[in-house]
């Protein structure tokens, strides 16, 4: 009887442990969203790898649509991943940090696209829409879940695994188009414009 507990309790620990494997992107995601509303620079920088997510956003704010997609990894494309690593480095055209403020990423985990730029802050209305992620591409050392607006336009946010259940923001890729060049205020409620219409 003692052996069948025990057994019992080690399959549902192997159960708990791949669950928690799997889910932990997912995880990581909702806890960027929580860190940004709070304003907690400190548990961002745990979740978020900055130098790597500038990196990631300056070839698409320069007007290179390649860039959307994190590059692939060596053992999944050797030479694809040798290239990009020779490519030219891109002079962005608007200010990578400012997508990467409490503020922004707050509006980037909830679909607004290049419009996430322009918040300084949040309002009530705007944390009240709280879309759920969806999975894009699931492995074992990179995840990437998609937030879409009420448009379409979706923002795709790449993990990459840094330990058994660490896994930090790594690329964000933003929709098509540019950003706006100036904050046009919205009044209260309502929808966020779509990415794909900016310009």
């Amino acid at each position: 009887m003692r052996v069948k507990i025990i057994g019992n309790l080690l399959l549902l620990a192997v159960i708990v442990a791949v669950i928690s494997f799997f889910a932990a992107p997912a995880v990581a995601f909702f806890a960027i969203r929580s860190a940004a509303d709070a304003n907690d620079a400190a548990a961002l920088a745990r979740l978020i790898d900055y130098p790597a997510v500038r990196q990631s956003l300056r070839p698409q704010l320069a007007g290179n649509p390649a860039a959307q997609a994190p590059a692939p990894s060596f053992l999944e494309d050797p030479v694809g991943a040798v290239r990009r690593q020779f490519e030219p480095e891109a002079v962005a055209s608007e200010d990578v940090d400012a997508y990467l403020t409490p503020a922004a990423m707050a509006a980037l985990t909830r679909g607004e696209g290049r419009f996430a730029r322009q918040r300084t802050s949040l309002t009530p209305s705007s944390r009240a829409s709280d879309p759920t992620p969806t999975p894009v591409y699931w492995g074992v050392n990179r995840a990437r879940l998609g937030v879409s607006d009420e448009g379409g336009s979706r923002t795709i946010f790449t993990f990459e695994r840094r330990g058994p259940f660490e896994w930090r923001l790594a690329h964000i890729g933003l929709p098509d188009g540019v950003a706006p060049s100036a904050v046009s205020p919205r009044p209260a409620g309502a929808p966020a414009p779509t990415g794909r219409k900016a310009g």
